[in-house]
């Protein structure tokens, strides 16, 4: 993931915030999908659990929300359920507790 374009995307100027989003985004993946390392495929959804991380920094620790009738209710990790799912696909299996991943 580039912090260029995540600086781009979030306005945000302070260069060691955008690489903890960066990091906590690839954790997030990585510990999701059961690997050690990114795919190119990975890349580009970091790029949009960063940007998510970064909506919801002010609002850690809360689950839903509701104000002026709108509510907003937060997913596992404070990532969207819809792209946990596309990260989720991405996902190795486990078998007799070891995990395959191809070189």
């Amino acid at each position: 993931m580039s912090i260029e374009l995540l600086k781009k995307m979030t306005g945000e100027d302070d260069p060691q915030l955008l690489a903890v989003l960066e990091a906590r985004a690839e954790s997030i993946i990585l510990s999701e999908t059961n690997r050690t390392c990114m795919t190119p495929i990975l890349e580009g959804l970091a790029l949009e659990v960063a940007l998510e991380l970064n909506n919801r920094l002010g609002n850690e620790g809360e689950y839903s929300r509701k104000e002026g009738g709108i509510e907003v209710v937060y997913g596992a990790d404070s990532i969207s359920s819809g792209l946990l799912k596309r990260i989720r696909a991405y996902r190795l299996a486990r078998v007799s507790g070891r995990v395959f991943e191809a070189e």
